[in-house]
């Protein structure tokens, strides 16, 4: 089994954690949103429910959660987290070459 340098390891471990991290937050994000709309909806209703305002948080809370599971899930698109590595590794070794020329 070959060995990686220690400095990769620790890159992939950050990236792992961060990862984690991220999938934390979401679920913080979706369980709030399951206890506080039911909540605000109970709200409106015992108060007036001729205009029923709880849609508006639902929806606009239902947008933010949609975005931060796209962030979490789907990210690997146009400027996802692999075009992002791709680019810094390219900087990198831009300036490994202006160094090395230089």
């Amino acid at each position: 089994m070959q060995k990686l340098p220690d400095s990769e390891v620790d890159s992939k471990y950050l990236r792992a954690r961060k990862r984690v991290e991220d999938l934390k937050e979401f679920y913080y994000h979706l369980i709030a949103y399951c206890l506080v709309i039911p909540f605000l909806a109970f709200v409106n209703y015992k108060t007036y429910w001729n205009f029923q305002w709880f849609w508006f948080p639902m929806a606009g809370w239902g947008i933010g959660l949609g975005f931060h599971a796209y962030n979490v899930f789907v990210n690997n698109g146009v400027l996802g987290r692999q075009w992002e590595e791709r680019k810094i590794q390219e900087f990198m070794e831009e300036e490994e070459e202006k160094m090395r020329w230089g």
